[in-house]
C-alpha cells in the first residue's frame, strides 16, 4: 500500500473495488487468462473470453506487470459525475493514462498524486501503486494509479 494511504480512525483501509489488485510492498492488478486461447483480460473476466473466435468460460487469475508504458494521456479538466466521488471541494483536475502492459492490454487509469500530464509522455515507463480513492465511514477506500518511473529507473530496468 502507498504510504499515503493512512487508515482512518477505525483503522481500516481496503480496496475501493475488491479483488482487482493485490497490496502490499509490489501490488499488481489482477485479471484473467483464458485457458483456451491464452487471452488476457482486465478486469478478471468469468463468463466469456473476449477473443470473439474463442468460446471458451473458464479461466485462471493472473497477475498482470506492475510496470508498463504509456499509450496515450490527458487530464479530467471537468469533474465526472455520480457516482464519481470528488477528492476535493472545488474540484481539482486530474491526470489519466492509458498504459500498454507486456500482456498486450492496455489498461486506463488515474496518475498517482504528484503527477499531471506535464509529467507523462507516449512511450514512458509507468508502475501500478496503490493510494487512497476516498474515506467513508467504513475507512479509506484505495485503487490503483499509474505513477511515472524516473529516467534514472528506466535505464536500470533494461
Amino acid at each position: 500500500m502507498s504510504e499515503t494511504a493512512t487508515p482512518a480512525p477505525n483503522g481500516s483501509v481496503t480496496p475501493a473495488v475488491e479483488g482487482w489488485f493485490t497490496t502490499g510492498d509490489e501490488p499488481a492488478l489482477i485479471g484473467t487468462k483464458c485457458q483456451s486461447c491464452g487471452t488476457i483480460s482486465f478486469p478478471r473476466e468469468a463468463t466469456f473470453c473476449k477473443n470473439p473466435s474463442c468460446f471458451s468460460e473458464e479461466f485462471d487469475d493472473v497477475e498482470l506487470s506492475r510496470r508498463g508504458t504509456v499509450w496515450s494521456y490527458t487530464d479530467a479538466q471537468y469533474q465526472p459525475p455520480p457516482p464519481y466521488i470528488p477528492r476535493s471541494d472545488p474540484y481539482e483536475p486530474f491526470a489519466l493514462a492509458a498504459v500498454e502492459l507486456p500482456e498486450g492490454i492496455v489498461i486506463l487509469g488515474q496518475v498517482a498524486d504528484g503527477f499531471g500530464v506535464d509529467d507523462l509522455k507516449v512511450g514512458n515507463t509507468v508502475e501500478l501503486v496503490v493510494e487512497p480513492l476516498y474515506t467513508d465511514e467504513t475507512g479509506v477506500r484505495t485503487t490503483w494509479r499509474w505513477k511515472p518511473v524516473a529516467a534514472a529507473d528506466q535505464g536500470s530496468q533494461s
